[in-house]
């Protein structure tokens, strides 16, 4: 399969738009892991991102009518970019279609490269299924985002760049998975003249689309797709990628949203360049690969893959890369309700630098602190702050790995609601538009009487709710009915440790060690 592959990569037309990128050594990550760590700069792209490459590929062996009639895409993004710098270049009309949650900054971007912007539906299949509509009406040539051997060839060159600017001995290159594009256009260059370098896909753990095919042998359809690396929030490898795939990709690493948001901050260090979190995934999956297998000295190359993110995700980002370096441990401690607890507290911790630290009176006897503290990077000496806190008496919950404490939680200590006894906890995801707040609000009705009420614009395409309402328990089945009603996705937290310990209805300290 990748023979036929080769000629098609070295005869790509992408030099007309596209730019030889650099491969620079991250410095900074190589002292740290004690390997060299080299990234393919894709970022330094005219769009900030590779997909100019396949786009550009693909058009310019349209024929002359096609090009008359125009060009259409669906894309969240970076492809949007690539198709209509592309049409600009070669004076096609290019027509895209954008979900509605797609980023301010990408939808400007195709705009100001002369694309005619078509916003529609909450997702990509939406988008997809209109851009179709558009092409029986219009005749409209359609560029795929992955799923076609010209684009999978212009994805090829980045390859074939990589293999002339690094004629050393190369351990293995990570590469960013979502459709499987640029993995299998890159996989199959590398294979062919290198078969000894492995080819490592990376994927976030809640869009692992061809990890979970390599597993099952074949293509599968993911229930559904995380969407905070948003460039690789895709269902389903495409059939093209996946032919390549199955022989010729080592393995998947997956790495969860805080990983992500560590290896964003690693790249700055090393380039003083804000990744995207797809554009992450390289660097995310070559940490994990070195704490795996123990390996020194070797060469590992990552794909930078892109860098088009709107600038108020950083503080989301920023609130998740300590602990997804593991530098950082969330903690739930009980403390005495008397004088000189805090301090008492402190000395405990023997020196550590606290981070956090949020307390709300509850009782006279008891309080519960929300607590941050600075650990060694790689997550060392956690369980050891936890075990020596509880060996001095402390009643402690590890809540490090708790969605809900680091979404909601920590910008929530305020106290407990003892006037409350029939208080229910829902955490919603929808779409990050204008006006969704409001509708969702609107959807929820009057029967009952929302008792508190959590939400944060982090500038993903999605945000979280967090929500509380009075509803008795023979109440529940209909309140759940409405919440289907109301189209969001949701999952019932009630039971949750972190919302009983700061902000359910009793006192908070029903926990143990």
């Amino acid at each position: 399969m990748p023979q036929r592959y080769i000629k098609k990569i070295l005869n790509a037309r992408v030099y007309d738009v596209a730019n030889k990128t650099p491969l620079t050594e991250a410095v900074s990550l190589s002292r740290r892991f004690g390997n060299n760590i080299f990234l393919k700069r894709e970022d330094l792209q005219p769009v900030f991102s590779f997909k100019i490459r396949g786009a550009y590929n693909k058009m310019v062996q349209l024929s002359e009518e096609q090009k008359a009639k125009g060009v259409i895409c669906a894309s969240a993004g970076n492809h949007a970019q690539g198709v209509a710098l592309s049409a600009k270049k070669l004076g096609i009309k290019a027509v895209i279609v954008m979900p509605q949650t797609t980023p301010e900054i990408k939808v400007r971007s195709v705009r100001e490269h002369g694309g005619k912007v078509v916003l529609r539906g909450d997702a990509f299949d939406e988008a997809a299924a209109h851009a179709h509509e558009l092409i029986e009406k219009h005749g409209y040539t359609y560029i795929p985002p992955y799923d076609d051997p010209d684009v999978i060839a212009g994805q090829g060159t980045v390859a074939m760049e990589l293999l002339w600017q690094f004629s050393k001995p190369i351990h293995a290159v990570f590469i960013c998975v979502g459709g499987g594009g640029l993995i299998a256009g890159m996989a199959a260059y590398i294979k062919y003249l290198r078969p000894e370098i492995k080819v490592i896909g990376v994927e976030p753990e809640d869009s692992n689309c061809l990890q979970a095919a390599l597993k099952a042998g074949k293509r599968v359809i993911l229930d559904e797709v995380g969407i905070f690396a948003d460039g690789v929030a895709v269902k389903q490898v495409g059939a093209y990628p996946w032919e390549i795939c199955k022989d010729h990709v080592d393995e998947v690493i997956t790495v969860s949203t805080d990983e992500i948001c560590a290896a964003i901050k690693d790249i700055f260090e090393d380039t003083r360049s804000i990744a995207e979190p797809a554009g992450a995934l390289g660097v995310a999956g070559i940490k994990k690969y070195i704490e795996r297998e123990k390996i020194e000295n070797e060469n590992l190359i990552a794909t930078l893959s892109g860098a088009n993110m709107n600038f108020d995700r950083l503080r989301y980002i920023s609130e998740r890369t300590e602990i997804g370096e593991k530098r950082e441990a969330i903690l739930a401690v009980t403390i005495p309700e008397k004088p000189g607890a805090f301090k008492t507290f402190i000395n405990a911790l023997h020196k550590r630098n606290i981070t956090e630290f949020n307390y709300r009176y509850a009782d006279s006897k008891q309080a519960t602190i929300f607590v941050g503290i600075q650990i060694q990077a790689g997550g060392l000496g956690r369980d050891e702050l936890v075990r020596e806190l509880r060996e001095t008496g402390y009643l402690v919950l590890d809540l490090t790995d708790s969605d809900l404490a680091k979404q909601h939680i920590r910008h929530m200590v305020g106290g407990h609601a003892p006037g409350i006894s029939n208080e229910k906890v829902f955490q919603f995801e929808f779409p990050e538009r204008p006006g969704a707040l409001l509708k969702f609000l609107m959807s929820l009705g009057t029967r009952w009487n929302i008792s508190m009420f959590h939400y944060r614009n982090h500038g993903a395409a999605y945000s979280r709710v967090l929500l509380g309402a009075e509803v008795d328990d023979d109440e529940v089945k209909d309140f759940e009915k409405m919440l289907e009603k109301v189209g969001f996705r949701y999952e019932n937290m009630t039971d949750n440790e972190a919302y009983q310990l700061f902000l359910g209805a009793g006192n908070g300290n029903s926990y143990s060690n």
